[in-house]
């Protein structure tokens, strides 16, 4: 094997400085679960702001949605937490189930994120949600979801329990993950459309990470007239004021108007 030499001055060491990268304003954690297919999807649509950037980390899941299957990733989340950027900021850090969060308790998922990120800021879609339905001044929520029926009743009691009313339920009931990623725009537009006609409805929260809603916010809620979330939609807006970053967006929807 032959080498090039190179004579004179036909190399160069250069200097050079260094800025603040690409996650000037704000750097963001994502723990996605192994059988997400949308979350980064609607994400990148959503975390478009100059200066914020996320960093995403996998964790091993079921794609059966229940209760016990759920519960098995307590145990995983700081691994996943701690394949993110270690030993560099950030800011805060967003724990991608919906479902997971309320059946392991949000509390327990933010102590198994601290175990890997001490003190950091955390979120998770039920934990985004309320915090977007009291931003709102929603008081009566619909909620529609995939999920089976135990989940949305445990769902709906965790959701009342903390103060919102959730007057209505819609459910595809469908109990996998790889399978509700494919759940198609028309059938997600009419299931908000047809519970956001309810006069005790004053907004919608579309549960689920999984679900492909957020990118059609805005015009579900020029059509029905009320307040609409998603679980993706939700987090991105909570992860952003988490970490300081307070740009209005009203193209985006209410949320991001406020």
């Amino acid at each position: 094997m032959s080498t090039i030499s190179l004579q004179g001055d036909a190399y160069a060491r250069l200097d050079f400085t260094l800025d603040d990268g690409i996650c000037r304003r704000a750097a963001i954690g994502l723990v996605v679960l192994a059988t997400d297919h949308t979350i980064e999807h609607e994400w990148r649509k959503l975390l478009t702001q100059d200066g914020v950037a996320f960093y995403e980390s996998r964790i091993l899941n079921s794609p059966d949605i229940t209760p016990e299957r759920l519960a098995e990733m307590d145990g995983r989340i700081a691994p996943a937490v701690a394949l993110i950027r270690p030993a560099e900021r950030i800011d805060v850090v967003a724990f991608g189930c919906t479902s997971a969060s309320m059946v392991i308790g949000e509390e327990n998922v933010f102590a198994r994120i601290r175990e890997a990120r001490p003190g950091v800021a955390c979120t998770t879609p039920i934990t985004a949600a309320l915090a977007a339905l009291r931003a709102l001044g929603v008081q009566r929520a619909a909620l529609l979801t995939p999920y089976v029926r135990s989940i949305n009743d445990y769902m709906r009691s965790y959701i009342e329990a903390r103060g919102v009313r959730v007057t209505r339920i819609a459910s595809f009931e469908h109990a996998n993950d790889n399978e509700v990623a494919r759940i198609d725009t028309t059938s997600l537009q009419a299931a908000v459309e047809r519970l956001g006609q309810n006069p005790d409805v004053e907004a919608v929260f579309v549960s689920c990470t999984s679900l492909r809603i957020a990118e059609r916010v805005s015009a579900l809620e020029a059509r029905i007239g009320k307040p609409v979330i998603s679980s993706n939609f939700a987090m991105a807006w909570h992860a952003l004021r988490l970490a300081g970053v307070e740009d209005r967006e009203p193209h985006r929807g209410r949320l991001f108007a406020l």
